[in-house]
């Protein structure tokens, strides 16, 4: 855990505040860093005396030679974890020192778990991305993923619901992003990762849809708060993880085919117009070439306003600031020109669908 790079920032940081010399040694007594590069990779005896007795070693002028490879000053004991892991050592009159000796330990010590913590979250967050990226796989090795999540001491039951997040950019770490995701979400019930830079997964496990929907309004509010550009979709829950490509599909689909000035795009919402998508291509094109005509090209925003007001001419023509009569009029062109009369639902749904292919080219 003492590592000769923590030594050395630690070195760093307390030096230059204290105008001291400062050295590091590790479980070994070797010096480690130190504000005198010469003497790294010395073996420091009075470092040997703390390590052995577990307390610190106070060594005067008088005692100089004692302890080969020490110089006046103090030593102290690095714990971490209830274990001594190495001893810091601060040149100079011990009576001049004392006061801060305390200081600058508790310090060092604070730097190391901190140090710790950071690297422990770095490992965790990298195997969900493990997982993830196996679970997206065409042919997944599930004893990978088990061995991912038996690693993060987590367990993934059914139902599951998965749900993706497009950053535009965002003012803070991945690391304090997911942690509030993730505290959301509850320990237990998920986890959220990158899946690459503007990006964010999160996947619900073992919740109730009614919990998942609260929770997921939790989320949404967090990131209006946290003033994010972001857009959310999110897909429909499934009961085994063979199915988690597909659902994280989905969400990729629906941010994909729906208005970019939507930020909450549940996939159930779209899921109609998303099978247009799994249509042969050359199938598609005939469809829409047969439909698509040049009236129902012109009128393709007033078409869809009329379907988006579930067919009602008023209400229509209010959202469009135009009258009436002149979306009477343009309906009824659609109709001579296509035979599809859009205030019949039969032949609605047929021009809705010819737009939605349009869109595909």
């Amino acid at each position: 855990m003492l590592t000769k790079d923590i030594a050395q920032t630690i070195v760093h940081e307390t030096s230059k505040r204290l105008n001291r010399n400062i050295n590091i040694m590790d479980e070994k007594g070797r010096i480690l860093a130190s504000g005198n590069p010469e003497r790294i990779d010395d073996i420091h005896e009075g470092a040997l005396q703390v390590l052995k007795s577990g307390e610190p070693l106070t060594i005067s002028a008088n005692h100089e030679g004692v302890w080969r490879g020490a110089q006046p000053g103090i030593n102290l004991p690095i714990q971490f974890q209830d274990e001594i892991v190495g001893v810091i050592g601060i040149t100079g009159n011990p009576d001049e020192i004392t006061e801060f000796a305390g200081i600058v330990k508790m310090a060092t010590e604070l730097m190391i778990k901190q140090r710790f913590i950071a690297n422990q979250l770095e490992w965790q967050q990298r195997t969900k991305e493990m997982v993830v990226e196996e679970l997206l796989k065409d042919t997944p090795s599930f004893k990978n993923i088990e061995r991912g999540l038996s690693l993060l001491e987590m367990e993934l039951k059914a139902p599951f619901q998965v749900q993706a997040v497009q950053l535009s950019h965002q003012a803070m770490s991945n690391q304090t992003l997911i942690q509030k995701i993730e505290g959301i979400i509850g320990e237990g019930s998920g986890f959220a990762c990158f899946i690459n830079i503007n990006r964010l997964f999160f996947i619900f496990s073992g919740l109730s849809d009614l919990e998942v929907q609260k929770r997921l309004k939790q989320i949404y509010r967090e990131l209006k708060q946290l003033n994010l550009p972001f857009r959310l979709s999110h897909g429909t829950p499934f009961a085994n993880l063979e199915s988690f490509r597909q659902a994280y599909s989905d969400c990729e689909l629906a941010l994909k085919i729906s208005d970019e000035e939507e930020d909450f795009v549940p996939f159930l919402e779209i899921e109609t117009k998303a099978l247009i998508h799994t249509i042969e291509p050359a199938r598609a094109q005939r469809f829409k070439e047969r439909i698509v005509t040049k009236t129902v090209a012109k009128y393709a925003d007033t078409l869809q306003a009329f379907f988006e007001n579930n067919l009602n001419i008023q209400q229509t023509a209010d959202d469009l600031f135009i009258h009436r009569n002149t979306l009477t009029y343009r309906l009824t062109k659609i109709q001579e020109e296509t035979g599809y009369d859009p205030k019949h639902f039969k032949d609605a749904l047929t021009l809705q669908l010819a737009l939605w292919t349009a869109e595909l080219q």
